[in-house]
């Protein structure tokens, strides 16, 4: 017997389209060709330029030319332009690639069929097939490569970002990027000033997401319990009238707040003072502001947590309560025995949610605090500064864009680690079927 499986996905391996047309798909076969021949014209003509892109960041700076009496501009090249667009074509290239496997694979299993002594489609059977068996994959290709283009390739820009000297004395198109290694990398940790500002920032990010998380999860947990107890008259209206915080646009309740908390003209501190006390440096004591932006946090964030913890509690079967009662348990007991497992466990996923949500929470700390005050110690960082609003800092105002790559890779690093780690080790997903 002849091996066509094999000699169709040679053919198709060197020449898409062959193999099909060895196995007497000629018009399925002349349209992969021809998709093959635009695909190898497209490459020859933008590969040379996509690989010198990518690999020297440009050759030429920009430069200022004398015309007669005035300084004209020439343009030269953009180090970063050139860096997206040869980012766009190896992508590109890799899915051609993806394209060629598939047709040798295709090719295959169509000569497997011959020898099989089975009839392969037609063009119009394989028209009819691919909405009939494979529309739920035609439907996913479109956003997985809107996906790749939107949300991996930035990624993978960033990263690449942190391994230039692409800062405001390397802005392009006045000057050029070249690729730096690791040395952004070093200079983070070896250089005194910008370690102490790492490590410092990085505590205080993971201390307010600890805290941050923790008071608005107990916080809702705590009013939930409240207004759920028997005896509470109007339930609907404390339902509703705890939801006010998180209805109003955050950003404008935290420039409300800013305001309230303001130490000279803030009303806060104008009412204390009228009782004799003196309120507190809210938001310019380093202490102070800290603790200003996790009240506030709390404010804004328990209503969510209240929401999701009375509607687990509604769903607690009355029959555990009843029976604990006769057997004499406390409220303690009952609390410690069935309310609080049953709220973990359902929440657990949320909760790791929120933790990584708040690792990266730029709202609060920004719209608030703005990260101060100000810390001498620190490079381009404040008290009350946590990794991702650093970033900002050093990207937007102060334009050192390899460092707050650096940063943002380290950021996605903890949180995909302490997401995957406590996933795994969370009991809603380990035993997804004990309350069923």
């Amino acid at each position: 017997m002849r091996q066509h499986r094999i000699t169709a996905a040679a053919l198709s391996s060197v020449f898409m389209g062959l193999g099909q047309i060895y196995n007497r798909q000629f018009v399925k076969g002349s349209a992969f060709a021809a998709f093959y021949a635009f695909a190898v014209y497209f490459t020859i003509n933008n590969w040379h330029h996509a690989i010198w892109g990518i690999t020297t960041l440009g050759e030429t700076q920009q430069k200022l030319v004398l015309v007669g009496k005035i300084y004209k501009p020439v343009k030269g090249d953009h180090s970063i332009f050139l860096m997206i667009e040869g980012l766009i074509m190896l992508f590109i290239f890799a899915l051609f690639a993806y394209l060629l496997v598939m047709n040798a694979i295709d090719a295959y299993r169509g000569g497997k069929l011959r020898e099989e002594g089975k009839t392969l489609n037609n063009i119009k059977q394989t028209l009819r097939y691919i909405p009939d068996k494979k529309f739920a994959h035609l439907i996913i290709t479109i956003p997985l490569i809107f996906v790749f283009f939107f949300s991996v390739l930035p990624i993978i820009f960033s990263v690449m970002i942190a391994f230039t000297n692409y800062n405001n004395t390397h802005e392009p198109p006045g000057k050029l990027v070249d690729w730096q290694g690791f040395r952004a990398f070093k200079d983070l940790f070896s250089l005194s000033q910008w370690a102490h500002t790492f490590f410092g920032v990085f505590t205080w990010t993971m201390t307010w997401a600890v805290l941050s998380t923790f008071t608005t999860f107990f916080g809702g947990f705590a009013v939930a319990l409240l207004v759920q107890q028997k005896g509470i008259r109007f339930k609907s209206f404390f339902r509703a009238i705890y939801m006010v915080p998180f209805a109003i646009p955050a950003f404008l309740s935290l420039l409300i707040m800013r305001n309230l908390f303001n130490a000279q003209f803030g009303p806060i501190n104008s009412t204390l003072l009228k009782f004799g006390i003196v309120g507190p440096e809210w938001l310019s004591d380093p202490f102070w502001a800290k603790a200003t932006i996790v009240i506030v946090n709390l404010w804004l964030g328990f209503p969510l947590s209240m929401l999701l913890i009375i509607g687990i509690l509604t769903t607690i079967p009355r029959d555990l309560y009843e029976a604990s009662e006769v057997d004499g348990a406390s409220a303690l007991y009952k609390f410690r025995k069935i309310t609080f497992p049953s709220v973990m466990f359902s929440l657990s996923p949320i909760l790791i949610g929120q933790f990584a949500g708040n690792i990266n929470n730029f709202n609060v700390i920004f719209l608030l605090s703005g990260g101060g005050p100000t810390n001498s110690e620190y490079q381009f960082a404040g008290h009350t500064d946590i990794l991702i609003t650093w970033l900002y800092s050093l990207s937007i105002t102060n334009g050192r864009y390899n460092f707050a790559a650096v940063i943002s890779i380290f950021l996605f690093i903890i949180i995909a680690i302490f997401a995957l780690f406590s996933f795994r080790r969370t009991r809603s997903f380990r035993e997804d079927d004990l309350l069923r």
